[in-house]
């Protein structure tokens, strides 16, 4: 049953808006705490954080922003280079191209289908499955506008603020009628404990929760998602993701990666250090404390 903190006070929204941007400006920490309380109804206990949420939290606020690393990482371009350091180069997705300008692209030489990406944000994106009916004026007019903005003063994610605004052009992975099947698997302190299956993409979308060993996980479905009918199948080079996933985060106290695994190959999507700004709603308020009990950030915590 979806948590019914789901439901949204919109008289109160309305009212905070005007004074939102404000707040952020002069007191982003009492930001993030009202706005954890408004959208979990959980107040945020920052001083002594127990709940996996309010550890994103923390992370969120005081130790990402700080750790250029981290930064580097969130950015799609910065990520390409520590992947291929690690080892991973072949599970890359091919690129045409990275850009300053949307003014800089040269559609004549791209292929028929690709995917343009914000380098410095998350969910900046376009799906291109036909470039003879790309809007070229609206594309320009919204990565214009996208690369202007800070997404990470946007969001109080500050480690975003630190990546060069870019567009990057992928290869489109997919076919013409869904996307890819994404893992986005969990690692905490370099240990891999769950992740989502998002199956669906670009029809009727599924966020399938799991354990690694495949068993259900279904008290951490968050945000009123819906999982698969049916579980999707677990993909018999697994191990290699988990494996992969652990190897790439292990620095980090806590990252989500994801991967793709399409033809039985496995290829790097990205990784988020801070999911949904950490603000999610959990199916089951237990696997808030659950999941707090597998991240130990007390080596980044002020004493």
């Amino acid at each position: 049953m979806p948590n019914p903190n789901l439901h949204e006070n919109k008289l109160k929204r309305a009212l905070a808006v005007p004074f939102r941007g404000i707040i952020k400006a002069l007191f982003p920490v009492a930001y993030v705490k009202l706005q954890y309380k408004y959208i979990t109804h959980h107040k945020l206990n920052l001083k002594n954080p127990v709940r996996y949420t309010e550890k994103l939290q923390y992370l969120r606020v005081y130790t990402y922003p700080k750790w250029d690393e981290v930064s580097r990482c969130a950015g799609r371009v910065g990520v390409r280079d520590y992947v291929a350091e690690k080892g991973y180069a072949d599970t890359l997705i091919p690129i045409y191209g990275v850009y300053d300008r949307f003014e800089d692209i040269d559609f004549s030489s791209l292929p028929s289908s690709f995917v343009m990406k914000c380098t410095h944000s998350s969910g900046w994106n376009m799906i291109v499955k036909d470039k003879s009916k790309l809007d070229l004026s609206t594309a320009k007019k919204k990565f214009s506008s996208w690369l202007k903005r800070d997404y990470g003063k946007f969001t109080m994610e500050r480690h975003y603020s630190k990546i060069k605004p870019q567009i990057i052009i992928e290869k489109f992975m997919g076919d013409m009628e869904t996307l890819p099947t994404e893992y986005k698997i969990h690692v905490y302190n370099g240990k891999a404990r769950n992740l989502y299956v998002v199956t669906g993409r670009g029809t009727d979308i599924r966020y399938t929760e799991l354990h690694t060993d495949w068993t259900p996980f279904d008290g951490s479905q968050f945000n009123g998602w819906k999982k698969a009918d049916v579980c999707p199948p677990r993909p018999k080079n697994f191990d290699e993701m988990i494996a992969m996933a652990e190897d790439l985060c292990k620095p980090f106290p806590f990252v989500r990666c994801d991967l793709y695994c399409i033809e039985g190959k496995i290829y790097f999507s990205e990784m988020t250090f801070t999911p949904a700004k950490g603000t999610l709603i959990l199916d089951d308020n237990e696997c808030d404390f659950e999941m707090g009990k597998w991240l130990d950030i007390s080596q980044y915590q002020k004493r």
